[in-house]
């Protein structure tokens, strides 16, 4: 049984079993103000804690916002970028979700905290106050209770009678303030069942707030975890068709090094030994030097570099050479040494030592410019696609235009004033979500001019997201309408047959992706094996797979428009640097994104567009499975043939041509041409150098950079 309910009736006789029941009421309310003491202190401790953890998840997610992937090479596809930016993603949602944590914590401090604290001092704070002057009441009562009872009957009359009545007057102070405490002891008694569950159920309904609002971030977050699982599966799918061809290259090369030597006949680098005097007695001593010999004009540069200091460089020096001579053993006791007579220091010799015996012949046949080492460019493959320019207005059915109305109109109507208007991206999950529902033919349409749930940063990233692959598709058709007719039926009867592999991927597992892998490398071999080259396979997979996804729009009708090339007034012009490096570095895989101009290349020339990395339009499928070129040995063999066959007709009719100068050049040597902007050059032919034109100016004939030029 519980507390016995305590009688008004009682309080006149105050029985003992009436002082019994009393006590267990005290009780009662000293263990809920114990009670009420050690939760409060807990949930002290629990707010402490989760602010820790709140400062612990603000710090990963800080550092997880700060970091940023360094990628190989000058470019990323769609999967890397979005790869890229998922540390910020995720640094975003752990933002959002610690600040609904916060909020969480506010609120549990004025819905739990402060009530029960409050009830504790103002309610069992009274009684306890009540307590006392019950107490003290009753001490009163009872102690003249007792003098009245012992005071002697021979006192006269008035003092009896004057006692009898301070009697009765305590007695009636005794009996109403045990009225009235009795009283708040079963007030209290009920008042706690609501004043402390109350705030119970107002804590529990901040903590299920804060869950749902953390399911309802995860609901935003699901779209775009999706997405970038498919990111991820496309990169890893890619990886591992790049690390078979990474490891085939270093086979090959480990085989055979000195056939995978960098050379050019422009210039040639690799270490000396350099032999510096010094004043007697100390005699001389050799330094470790990296050295390029630029051939034309016999120019030696050195540069000190020390691999033991943790590759610290020194100063570069740089010397014309007049003649090379072998230095003999009985000369000088040391193997493979060159003596190299200097012209800018008439009299004075510089005595170098190559590495071992194939450098020494390697430095001999470079500088006496009889023995220059040159590799022929490897056959054409089947096209170089595809550098993508700013390309013109996709094709939209009326749901595009619909959409693409809708955001243009926003944008006027709510940000056109906004600081970095398309500069500044919105978070990437509402933008996917956003793309969804504008393209959902049945969903209804969202008037974003006047909805507040879509900020302008995620309308204009939205907008660019949706431009980007039709404009991709657009470019890549026009690019293969370019092709020899001969050419595009081969590679359309090929696309033809992989859409249709790729529509069974479910039972043998090859999706579009999949096959992008196996056939970029085949259909897109890089001019020379590199690693730089073999990194932008990704690249070549790409366009397969958007060749392989829309081949019955690519190869059945023509393209009814092409983009425009860059007017040459507002385009950049390419850097001394980029034509420096690719005459004296001599480019591996040609690349230069300016060069490609898809008006002017014209049917049966020989002239390709340079490669360039692109996003990719990924085709992407829940099942993946990692096929390489290397998985299939038959392909990779028959592919010299394709491409053969693919490129016949482009490089059986090489003409010369005209081009004009989009931009000036000064040459930096003998073989090159200078020239103004407007400058028309004759008989224009690709020179064997990847990212050279050679052609006539003014009598004269020479090297031209190619991305310098348009052709006529």
């Amino acid at each position: 049984m519980g507390l016995h309910p305590l009688e008004f009736s009682e309080c006149y006789l105050d029985s003992p079993s009436f002082r019994e029941k009393i006590k267990s009421h005290e009780a009662e309310l000293d263990k809920t103000n114990r009670f009420i003491k050690e939760l409060y202190k807990d949930g002290k401790n629990l707010i402490n804690a989760t602010k820790q953890l709140g400062m612990a998840q603000r710090k990963f997610a800080q550092c997880l916002g700060e970091f940023q992937f360094e990628y190989i090479g000058d470019a990323k596809t769609d999967d890397e970028k979005c790869i890229d930016e998922s540390l910020q993603e995720f640094s975003s949602f752990l933002k959002n979700l610690e600040d609904q944590r916060e909020l969480m914590m506010r609120n549990i401090t004025e819905t739990l905290m402060k009530p029960l604290e409050k009830f504790r001092k103002d309610q069992l704070g009274t009684v306890r106050a009540e307590r006392k002057k019950y107490e003290k009441e009753t001490e009163k009562y009872y102690s003249s209770l007792e003098k009245l009872l012992n005071m002697s009957a021979k006192k006269k009359e008035p003092q009896l009678q004057e006692a009898d009545s301070q009697v009765e007057t305590m007695k009636l102070h005794f009996q109403e303030e045990s009225l009235t405490y009795v009283c708040k002891l079963q007030e209290i008694q009920e008042r706690k069942k609501f004043e402390c569950v109350e705030p119970m159920l107002a804590f529990f309904q901040t903590v299920f707030t804060f869950y749902h609002q953390g399911f309802e971030l995860a609901k935003d977050f699901d779209h775009y975890k999706k997405a970038l699982q498919i990111n991820i599966q496309n990169t890893r799918s890619r990886f591992e068709g790049a690390r078979s061809e990474v490891y085939d290259l270093m086979k090959r090369i480990r085989e055979a090094p000195q056939e995978y030597r960098q050379t050019s006949p422009i210039s040639c680098e690799g270490y000396l030994y350099v032999q510096e005097k010094r004043p007697p007695p100390f005699g001389s001593s050799w330094v470790k030097r990296y050295s390029t010999y630029v051939t034309k004009q016999k120019i030696l540069h050195m540069v000190t570099f020390d691999h033991r200091s943790g590759g610290k460089i020194g100063e570069t020096e740089s010397v014309t050479l007049k003649s090379c001579l072998r230095k003999t053993l009985d000369v000088l006791d040391r193997r493979f040494c060159l003596e190299l007579e200097i012209t800018d220091r008439p009299g004075t010799v510089l005595t170098v030592q190559a590495m071992s015996e194939d450098d020494h012949k390697f430095w001999m046949q470079a500088m006496d410019g009889k023995e220059a080492v040159s590799q022929p460019p490897a056959p054409c493959c089947v096209f170089v696609l595809l550098t993508l320019e700013s390309c013109i207005d996709a094709q939209l059915n009326n749901v595009g235009l619909s959409f693409m109305k809708n955001a243009i109109s926003a944008i006027e109507t709510r940000g056109i004033n906004d600081q970095g208007l398309y500069r500044v991206v919105g978070v990437s999950s509402k933008v996917q979500k956003l793309l969804s529902l504008m393209i959902d033919e049945e969903s209804n349409e969202v008037d974003l001019s006047t909805s507040e749930d879509w900020d302008v940063k995620t309308v204009t990233s939205t907008l660019k997201l949706y431009l980007s692959p039709e404009s991709r598709i657009q470019a890549v058709h026009c690019l293969v309408h370019k092709l020899p007719e001969r050419n595009r039926q081969v590679l359309g009867l090929l696309m033809k047959h992989l859409a249709k592999v790729a529509a069974h991927s479910k039972h043998n597992l090859m999706t579009v992706a999949n096959l992008g892998v196996v056939f970029g490398p085949t259909l897109m071999r890089p001019q020379e094996d590199t690693v730089a080259a073999i990194m932008d396979l990704k690249f070549q997979n790409i366009v397969v797979e958007i060749l392989i996804e829309h081949d019955e729009k690519i190869f059945t009708d023509a393209p009814e428009s092409c983009p425009p090339s860059p007017p040459a007034q507002i385009a950049s012009a390419p850097t001394r640097q980029s034509k420096k490096q690719s005459r004296q570095n001599r480019p591996l895989a040609v690349y230069n994104p300016q060069a490609l101009d898809i008006h002017n290349v014209a049917d049966g020339s020989s002239l390709t567009a340079d490669e360039t990395s692109m996003g990719s339009n990924e085709s992407v499928s829940s099942q993946s499975s990692s096929a390489s070129a290397s998985e299939l040995p038959a392909e990779k063999s028959d592919h010299v043939s394709l491409s053969a066959s693919l490129s016949s007709g482009s490089n059986s009719s090489v003409t010369s041509r005209k081009a004009k100068a989009v931009y000036p050049c000064e040459a930096e040597h003998d073989s090159e041409l200078s020239f103004q902007v407007g400058a028309i050059f004759n008989g224009v032919t690709q020179s064997r150098e990847p990212g050279w034109l050679e052609g006539e100016l003014e009598g004269k004939r020479g090297l031209i950079p190619e991305n310098y030029v348009e052709m006529l």
